[in-house]
């Protein structure tokens, strides 16, 4: 059994695990016994976005007091901590460096005999699904993964958990970022993609708003023309029903999103789907994925909903996978790093 402390800070939550983990890449089994997200969405939401320095700020603060009051306890009754993980990018630097700081500093005075290790945050979200449950996913390869965020549109084809490929990408906005940019031509606050997907539910779709490269023969995406297409016709139709423009809006984005996933998963022959990213917790899209998924007759595995957004028990998952691996990554934060 390996005992991990994972670190979370690439934007603006503030977040620490503690889990146990155990078995080989086959079959990894994880137990997540402790985790403590501190959300600073109150604080940039007057900002309408996160702000680097206020969110750094902020880690400085809420580091040291979640340390001290939810893990320490734990970490001086043992068993000792065999890897101390934290998030070294994709994400904000001053909110990188802040965790990498902080980790240091509790490597040297209370877990020195633990390996300090850097994590992917992308691959934290990717491999989400597996914690907290045994795990046998050997049968489920090739799969398709689809990592949807605020920063990051991405399609892979897997391998296996540690073998992967890039087939497609954003060329411009994530889909999460248009979301939030779609929110606040709405006028709604900070984060805005939850409150589109609530509105979303109150109207059936009736606006034809463009699906961006739907059509082409490739796995990319773009949202820059969609997001421009809601801003044109709300300036044309002032007096549109808000919820309509969301549910039309929404179901423009998740429909190109669930099509290329599904083109992918026919033609390379994938035996599931794999969804991760914070915009995996949209309902919506879930749902049509688990749907396509069953008509194709393959499987289907996205995190458990309170895994979805950006939290430190998936980077304790990446740590643990990486560690059966040998791979060992610098602590260096990486603001660019990418799968």
């Amino acid at each position: 059994m390996i005992r991990i402390l994972a670190i979370e800070t690439s934007c603006d939550e503030t977040a620490f695990a503690l889990a146990e983990a155990s078995g080989p890449l086959a079959k990894p089994i994880f137990k997540i016994k402790k985790t403590v997200i501190a959300s600073q969405i109150a604080i940039h939401a007057e900002w309408g976005g996160v702000v680097p320095n206020i969110a750094k700020r902020e880690h400085e603060k809420n580091l040291p007091l979640i340390f001290e009051k939810s893990f320490l306890p734990l970490i001086r009754k043992g068993p000792p901590i065999d890897l101390l993980a934290l998030t070294i990018g994709p994400g904000l630097a001053p909110c990188l460096w802040a965790g990498a700081n902080f980790a240091q500093k509790i490597h040297r005075e209370y877990m020195p005999k633990a390996k300090i290790v850097g994590v992917n945050h992308l691959e934290g979200h990717l491999f989400s699904f597996l914690a907290g449950k045994k795990n046998d996913f050997s049968n489920n390869f090739p799969a398709i993964g689809l990592i949807v965020s605020g920063g990051h549109t991405i399609l892979l084809l897997m391998k296996s958990l540690t073998q992967w490929q890039k087939i497609g990408e954003t060329r411009d906005d994530a889909v999460g970022e248009t979301f939030d940019k779609v929110a606040r031509m709405l006028k709604l606050p900070y984060p805005g993609g939850p409150l589109i997907e609530k509105m979303a539910r109150k109207k059936s779709p009736t606006i034809a708003f463009p699906r961006p490269m739907l059509n082409q023969k490739n796995y990319d995406f773009s949202f820059a023309g969609l997001k421009t297409a809601v801003l044109y016709f709300l300036k044309d139709h002032s007096e549109a029903d808000p919820d309509d423009v969301a549910s039309s809006f929404q179901e423009a984005a998740l429909e190109t999103l669930t099509e290329k996933t599904m083109r992918a998963a026919q033609e390379f022959k994938a035996r599931a789907v794999i969804l991760a990213g914070g915009v995996a917790a949209n309902k919506q899209l879930r749902k049509k994925l688990l749907k396509a998924t069953k008509k194709m007759k393959i499987g289907f595995f996205a995190p458990a909903n309170n895994l979805n957004t950006d939290n430190a028990a998936m980077i304790a998952v990446a740590a643990y996978i990486n560690f059966l691996q040998k791979r060992r990554r610098p602590i260096k934060p990486q603001p660019n790093l990418t799968v």
